[in-house]
């Protein structure tokens, strides 16, 4: 990864309406269904609607064999909200400050469905977090991987 680059986007075209894209990027557990990275293992919570609701994700670290975490429980703050166009967040934990990555995804109509990028910034990462985990944490192959698990569910969930 070069020098100084702070940020991912990948983007893949989902033969779906933005709606139904969203429908997951809303539901906490769509999260978990989509994840794949292997560290999201469930999530509590209420679909979210707007900036500043949360929910809860049980993670498990070990998934990426990098830092001995173990299992653990994050909240998923949500940062930026635009029905059907964007959805991004934050994530908190028990450590403080919080590390201030930010993940989400941009929808935009596109011939054949919508063009979702997703995205992960950790361009505000402090010092402190810098010194105690490499960033980024989610791989780019990650990211991409998960756009196509993405599609798989949106057509899952249309379909049922």
């Amino acid at each position: 990864m070069p020098d100084g680059l702070r940020r991912i986007e990948v983007s893949r075209l989902v033969p779906a309406p933005a709606r139904d894209v969203f429908a997951v990027l809303t539901d906490p557990r769509g999260h978990v269904d989509i994840d794949a990275s292997g560290m999201l293992l469930d999530a509590e919570g209420e679909r979210v609607r707007r900036p500043g609701d949360r929910f809860l994700v049980h993670m498990d670290r070990e998934a990426l064999g990098d830092v001995p975490l173990g299992r653990y429980d994050v909240e998923v703050v949500i940062t930026a909200l635009t029905p059907d166009t964007e959805i991004a967040w934050t994530v908190e934990s028990r450590r403080r400050p919080p590390a201030g990555h930010v993940y989400g995804y941009r929808l935009a109509p596109a011939d054949g469905g919508t063009l979702v990028t997703s995205y992960y910034d950790w361009s505000r990462v402090g010092e402190e977090w810098r010194r105690r985990v490499t960033f980024p944490v989610v791989p780019e192959s990650a990211l991409k991987a998960t756009l196509g698990i993405l599609e798989r569910v949106v057509r899952r969930r249309a379909a049922a």
